[in-house]
């Protein structure tokens, strides 16, 4: 059984889900609305909808933006997760974090700022995302 059970099951995916393979890199903006797993290295931005987990030989050097954000690897940039912050042991992250609820392993390294989110401003920022899918889908039609 996995150390990482329930926290597992919290990133499990709701919809389509991106892995990004630990000998793969990516560079630019990195838009989606379902669940993330980065392992390889990741420049520019992420954002999504969905959760984002950070496996422990990652490397991001981007700004974040997710539901839920577990990280093990390393991000250079500022992340703003809606709802959780799971930094394990071997985070790393270097920049400002905004978040509803954050955890934090004994070794894990956070440097910058940190602003927590009540839950009447996480409320508030979802109905935000959700009306911001509802204009970006009448759009495309």
């Amino acid at each position: 059984m996995s150390m990482f059970n329930k926290e597992e099951q919290e990133f499990s995916p709701k919809g389509e889900e991106t892995v990004i393979g630990p000998s793969v890199k990516v560079e630019g903006n990195f838009d989606s609305q379902g669940d993330i797993i980065v392992e390889g290295h990741v420049s520019g931005t992420i954002k999504t909808a969905g959760n984002l987990r950070v496996g422990q030989n990652a490397k991001i050097k981007a700004d974040v933006e997710a539901s839920n954000v577990n990280n093990a690897g390393e991000i250079r940039g500022n992340v703003k997760s809606s709802e959780k912050l799971s930094l394990s042991s071997s985070a790393r992250v270097i920049g400002n974090v905004e978040t509803g609820v954050l955890s934090v392993e004994e070794g894990a390294v956070l440097n910058g700022k940190c602003k927590m989110i009540k839950k009447e401003e996480r409320e508030t920022l979802k109905e935000d995302d959700e009306n911001k899918k509802e204009e970006k889908k009448r759009s495309k039609k």
